[in-house]
């Protein structure tokens, strides 16, 4: 028989689980301003493309590639800055997290908690991010590139392979809300994870946003506790990643700290 009222303690729980759920997931909302820049370079590819593309000349693919590949050098100091803004914000966020549970810690441990070694982190996620930003032009030019080389194989002209052209600045702009999405959630992760080894934490739980959209590859990993430096197998045959480290997953890691 189903019970008309839930236990008192299980509502605790729930309202401790959200509570933390809140504190550890607030990287999301730079998801938001990094996906609106990101943006800009597709919208830009998408531009370059259209404005260059002429179905009667031959060489219009090669000088599709040329100017995307030129763009990506000229934006590398912009997508520097749009890239550092995004992880000192997801940081930023998550020091706040870690102050806010840390009215249940000892003064001691909060102090550690402000000597976590994050610099490193934040280097190599500033550093991960410019290469994926200015990759998206990059990309866009190898695709122009291929299409044009297919075609030419096939003996077609050029005009024959228009549709696929031009869609090259949505295809851009799906990559760009793909890297916004998973980026965001990782460098989340990966400085909850500094801060938590360096207080003397070797695990996690994963938990998951508990909705339809959870994968079902998650949905199994939720409340299991794995090691920081042995993340669970993800999504087969071969991915292994923290929660929040891999395309499009939501996932979160609560750390679990030593007594």
């Amino acid at each position: 028989m189903v019970p008309l009222f839930r236990p008192r303690f299980a509502l605790a729980m729930d309202k401790s689980l959200k509570e933390r759920r809140m504190r550890f997931t607030q990287a999301r909302k730079a998801e938001t301003g990094y996906a609106r820049q990101l943006n800009k370079v597709a919208r830009a590819v998408n531009d370059l493309v259209k404005g260059l593309w002429d179905p009667v000349d031959e060489s219009s693919p090669d000088a599709i590639g040329d100017a995307l590949n030129d763009y990506a050098d000229l934006i590398n100091s912009w997508a520097t800055s749009v890239a550092r803004r995004m992880v000192t914000e997801v940081n930023a966020r998550d020091a706040k997290a870690w102050r806010q549970a840390s009215s249940e810690m000892g003064r001691l441990l909060r102090i550690e908690l402000d000597t976590a070694p994050t610099g490193r982190v934040m280097r190599e996620r500033l550093t991960d991010q410019v290469g994926l930003i200015t990759s998206l032009p990059r990309e866009a030019a190898e695709r122009v590139h291929a299409l044009a080389l297919e075609n030419r194989l096939q003996g077609r002209r050029a005009a024959e392979i228009a549709d696929e052209i031009l869609e090259t600045g949505n295809v851009t702009r799906s990559r760009a809300m793909t890297i916004a999405r998973t980026e965001t959630t990782r460098t989340a992760t990966e400085l909850t994870r500094a801060r938590a080894e360096h207080v003397g934490s070797t695990e996690f739980r994963w938990r998951t946003m508990r909705d339809a959209d959870v994968r079902p590859s998650h949905r199994r990993l939720d409340s299991k506790i794995y090691e920081w430096a042995h993340p669970p197998l993800t999504d087969p045959p071969d991915h292994h990643a923290l929660p929040g480290g891999i395309w499009n997953c939501r996932c979160w890691a609560e750390p679990i700290l030593p007594d």
